[in-house]
């Protein structure tokens, strides 16, 4: 795996700084604190209901956070006046799990969405960057297709494309492989390790597939429901091999309840 260029002798593309999580009175994450910096692959897993996608939303300024910070590149996207936000979240590239395309619209009609909205830029340059950004995914071929006419691993391509359509470097994505047969889905962690080697993209990945962990990921952030805090921040491969925490040992080796394996010998 290629590693990040200097990472840590740069700014942090991310901090998250104390951050209090949740809706209401129901608190999902507390106290948490880490940095992002550029270049890195960090992926954010957990079990059910640790707050993975909710962690995700406010980090793109989504959802507000209870408590605490979170900074895009040292600028506080929670204090940010209105136009400072959207500024900062134009620095956010977003793909969903569903990809979230619209169907109404062709492959680089969905690309060009972003730059119709926030740009002025002639037609015919619009549509050159989505051609450059659906070239650079392997996908130039498809520029005519409606979404529905698209495989799984073409969507999540695309939605990709789409994302970085006004030139982020920080891209987040939300369950990439979600729906993906093995194959489509090793190749899709070959696109994001290109992303970062050729385009010197910085990935925040919400994922709980191991395969595609310890494929792309330069650290892990664990997030745990029960304590409601981070539990794990590492390589993959240390969590795996000597993590002391019984939870992230179980994770990361793939191990069933210990109650759930006496039931069936």
């Amino acid at each position: 795996m290629d590693q990040p260029p200097s990472a840590r002798r740069a700014q942090a593309a991310v901090s998250v700084r104390n951050l209090r999580m949740g809706y209401g009175t129901r608190v999902l994450l507390e106290d948490a604190t880490f940095d992002i910096y550029p270049g890195e692959i960090v992926v954010i897993l957990g079990g059910s209901g640790s707050g993975k996608s909710s962690l995700m939303k406010n980090l793109i300024g989504l959802y507000a956070p209870l408590a605490g910070d979170i900074l895009i590149r040292g600028l506080s996207l929670v204090r940010a006046r209105a136009d400072e936000k959207a500024a900062l979240q134009r620095q956010l590239g977003v793909m969903y799990q569903s990809g979230a395309l619209f169907g109404s619209l062709t492959v680089l009609e969905n690309i060009r969405f972003p730059l119709d909205q926030f740009t002025d830029l002639p037609l015919e340059q619009k549509n050159l960057a989505a051609r450059m950004l659906l070239q650079t995914l392997e996908m130039k071929h498809t520029e005519s297709l409606m979404p529905g006419e698209l495989s799984g691993g073409m969507l999540k391509r695309v939605a990709i494309a789409r994302a970085m359509a006004l030139g982020c470097e920080i891209l987040l994505l939300d369950e990439p492989s979600a729906g993906l047969d093995p194959v489509t889905a090793a190749n899709l962690d070959l696109t994001l390790l290109s992303l970062r080697k050729n385009l010197a993209v910085t990935l925040i990945v919400v994922t709980h597939e191991l395969e595609s962990i310890f494929t792309i990921a330069d650290r892990a952030i664990m997030l745990d429901p029960i304590s409601r805090t981070i539990i794990a921040d590492d390589k993959p491969a240390s969590l795996r091999d000597r993590s002391t925490d019984a939870r992230v040992h179980q994770f990361f080796n793939r191990q069933p309840d210990a109650h759930r394996a006496t039931e069936v010998q």
